[in-house]
């Protein structure tokens, strides 16, 4: 009776180990972005290879996180941990010593293949431990990890590569990594059940052609062209392999990744809203950096630290959030929320040659304080209306949306940039023509400098274009958010479990793998 008590209570040492390792993975997925000019240099590689470095990592990502449903029920969490903890130091170890360009590849591509699971391990094991009443709470802790480790992520980036060699970004990473795999292996227990299914081949072939071949078309398009045919035919083989393994799955009775957990109103509800809002946070994440650097000149280093306001501010609210959420329910902070959230990205969108450093500390810091009202309230209340047979399929799915979603929407506000500026550029540049005194014969210093002023006008004016489309794609999360209603959580007017995954009832059986508290 006594083990049963302490497994009604939360698990706090299984959460502390997977936050930490869950933590530096998300972390290591953004750390990289600033330090690739400097591995270009030092490898002698062009842009289009040293990006392989991140598309690579997210195209893994975006393969095995399907997959991820079919782990966390086959194995136990201690099991799955500690292979995922490994891979992934293994990854860093490798890319930190790598002597060539390609086991570089190699380790970041080991890096990405553990890390893939830990986030929805993460999720799957805080639905599983807290009851619906308390999950708000729970999941706004999560919440660090999901949004603070990538926005972090450019800061301390910025600030090694200014000081020290890239190399230095996996070295710190080795020892946290190697404390908490020997943590995992000694303490962790399991909390999870296991689950006799068999893994079908052709539903993990059809899953990575479909979700990698959308993201890899989707991320390439920006730097390729929509018209290369290497784009448009990975997201045509993504696209139709994607619609085999959706009609695949409906007739499966185990399936990889569960589609019919769309029937759940609240769940499909928040998913298209989560997509809706993955798509739109990208304006900040790729548009604001290009702007600061590009056009304002400033250093990688005052980039990032433009950010990490914004992080720490997301950080202080995600818990609060949680908390809010559980007494007051989804609906009224996401709408206050996605309201600041389409505030804050209009002004950005009214960006100038002069536009004060503060005032972007200021707009994206209240950007951030908006969003950490959005996305784990409409999360969690999504998840709380599926049957618990079914967490791990609804935290894979969420997952894997937002990895394919936020790949459509960069590519999407990247091609509006692009197409905007080019057309800009053109009519700035007949206007200066027109405007040019014809009598005067211009230096070619300045000729130099009104291309150069043509050239940061028109990439202001596509800047600003894109996040007017941004702000028209959270505009209608916005609208979608009213019609958020609370998933009941009173035990009567919740799904029912599945009994053969009831963690205490499984502990009963099991005692000798009780969870550490």
């Amino acid at each position: 009776m006594n083990r049963l008590r302490r497994l009604k209570k939360a698990p706090y040492g299984i959460i502390a180990v997977l936050f930490i390792g869950a933590f530096v993975a998300i972390l290591n997925e953004t750390l990289l972005n600033i330090a690739l000019p400097s591995i270009m240099k030092d490898f002698g590689v062009n842009a289009t290879a040293v990006q392989w470095l991140t598309t690579g990592y997210m195209l893994i990502n975006g393969i095995l996180i399907p997959a991820s449903a079919f782990f966390i029920q086959r194995f136990t969490n201690r099991t799955l941990f500690i292979a995922a903890m490994s891979l992934f130091t293994l990854g860093t170890a490798l890319a930190a010593f790598s002597p060539s360009f390609g086991v570089l590849i190699a380790g970041r591509m080991i890096q990405a293949s553990g890390s893939a699971v830990m986030m929805p391990l993460l999720m799957n094991i805080m639905l599983v431990a807290f009851p619906p009443e308390k999950r708000g709470t729970a999941m706004g802790f999560f919440g660090l990890v999901m949004f603070v480790a990538p926005a972090i992520g450019p800061t301390l980036s910025g600030w090694i590569v200014e000081h020290y060699s890239w190399r230095t970004l996996f070295d710190m990473m080795i020892p946290i990594a190697a404390v908490t795999l020997l943590f995992a292996i000694f303490k962790l227990k399991n909390l999870t059940p296991q689950r006799e299914i068999k893994l079908n081949i052709l539903s993990i072939i059809l899953s990575s052609l479909g979700f990698g071949g959308l993201l890899y078309g989707f991320s390439t398009a920006s730097d390729r062209g929509w018209a290369d045919p290497f784009v448009y035919g990975t997201i045509i083989i993504g696209g139709i392999s994607l619609i085999a393994l959706i009609l695949q799955q409906l007739r499966m009775k185990e399936p990889l990744l569960e589609f019919r957990i769309f029937k759940y109103p609240m769940f499909a509800l928040s998913s298209v809203i989560s997509i809706v809002i993955a798509m739109a946070l990208f304006s900040g994440m790729i548009l604001i950096p290009i702007y600061v650097q590009t056009i304002r000149g400033f250093s990688p280093l005052d980039a990032g630290l433009l950010m990490l306001p914004g992080a720490i501010v997301m950080g202080i609210m995600s818990p609060i959030t949680g908390k809010l959420f559980d007494k007051y329910g989804p609906r009224t902070m996401s709408i206050l929320g996605l309201c600041i959230l389409v505030g804050t990205t209009y002004f950005f969108s009214k960006l100038g040659l002069h536009t004060s450093y503060m005032q972007l500390v200021m707009l994206f810091t209240i950007r951030n304080f908006g969003m950490s009202m959005v996305m784990m309230p409409i999360m969690t209340n999504g998840l709380n209306q599926l049957p618990q047979k079914d967490y791990p399929h609804g935290t894979a799915m969420n997952n894997t949306l937002q990895q394919v979603s936020g790949a459509i929407g960069s590519a999407l506000l990247i091609t509006v940039m692009n197409n905007r500026t080019q057309s800009k550029a053109t009519e700035l540049g007949k206007e200066a023509m027109a405007n040019m005194d014809a009598t005067v014969q211009e230096s070619a210093h300045s000729m130099a400098e009104m291309k150069q002023q043509i050239a940061n006008e028109a990439m202001l004016h596509g800047i600003n274009f894109s996040f007017l489309i941004s702000t028209m794609i959270a505009g209608v999360a916005l609208i979608l958010a009213f019609f958020i209603k609370r998933v009941p959580t009173s035990p009567g007017s919740a799904p029912s479990p599945d009994k053969s995954v009831d963690p205490v009832e499984f502990a009963a059986t099991k005692p000798n793998e009780s969870p550490v508290n």
